[in-house]
């Protein structure tokens, strides 16, 4: 009998039982890939962590499971596991190694607690996308504004509806969608600095995803080469909302000589219990 200590952390936003809820296992020495896929799949959330020691010289080595299928990055996964390593570890940077590589977090506190923390993302990538037919009319859609797709280790659909009822309407038929893609779907609508997203990853387990940090990149990175977003400024994001489970996201791109992409948040721990296996 094994007994395994885990954290449940709600990201991407600064009130208990909203944002995006995120299991962190905290000591995952000794588990192989389909025990940690049997527990992510027991737990059902959009993404579970497990943390093991570092082996390349960051502070730890996390690995990230939907219910169906192991992710070389994501973004409420990353800041969320931050958040409760850098609790103890009194760090004001946690520098994870993920399947891409090493991201570095940075923590802001409020006394002893991390309130807020800024991921560095892998910069997005234009890749080719799924075909636009079947993948609108899995999402019930005539047409959009935008269509584009970007890889920052999982692979983002990006398309731009007219306007926020648009938005709100949108039903998707998750059989059709999760054959029309092997990737997550992000569908926007903008209002000034402010774009209101719904995602959604049928084909990882996941049919609508409170909050996906991972997609906020690629977001404003779309908007920065468009001319849409300056450098600097910080895009918000609102998700969540029609999941009862609203969640805020801030991106920006830093320019310079290699363009940074980093996302932020706020995210509150509120849970802890362990299994028995």
């Amino acid at each position: 009998m094994k007994t395994l200590r885990y954290v449940i952390c709600d990201v991407f936003t600064e009130r208990p039982l909203e944002g995006n809820p995120l299991c962190v296992f905290t000591d995952a020495r000794g588990l192989d890939s389909a025990q940690m896929q049997a527990l992510a799949r027991e737990l059902n959330l959009s993404e579970t962590t497990f943390v093991t020691p570092p082996e390349q010289g960051g502070h730890a080595r996390v690995r990230i499971f939907t219910p169906e299928r192991e992710l070389p990055f994501a973004g409420h996964p990353t800041l969320g596991t931050a958040v409760v390593l850098g609790g103890p570890l009194q760090a004001f940077e946690v520098r994870l190694e993920l399947g891409i590589g090493i991201v570095p977090v940075t923590l802001e506190r409020e006394g002893a607690r991390v309130s807020f923390g800024w991921m560095v993302q892998p910069t997005p990538r234009v890749v080719p996308g799924p075909p636009p037919g079947p993948l609108l009319a899995a999402l019930g859609l005539e047409s959009v504004l935008t269509l584009e797709s970007y890889g920052n280790g999982p692979q983002h659909a990006c398309l731009r509806v007219a306007t926020a009822e648009l938005l709100s309407g949108v039903r998707p038929d998750f059989g059709a969608l999760g054959r029309a893609t092997d990737g997550g779907v992000g569908v926007f609508h903008r209002d000034g600095d402010v774009c209101r997203v719904r995602y959604f990853a049928p084909a990882a387990g996941v049919n609508e995803d409170a909050a996906t940090g991972s997609f906020a990149g690629p977001l404003a990175w779309h908007l920065f080469q468009s001319g849409q977003l300056a450098a600097g400024a910080i895009l918000r994001i609102e998700q969540g909302t029609e999941l009862r489970r609203p969640s805020t996201l801030y991106a920006r791109v830093v320019d310079g000589a290699e363009p940074r992409v980093e996302v932020g948040g706020a995210a509150r721990i509120v849970a802890r219990g362990q299994f028995q296996i």
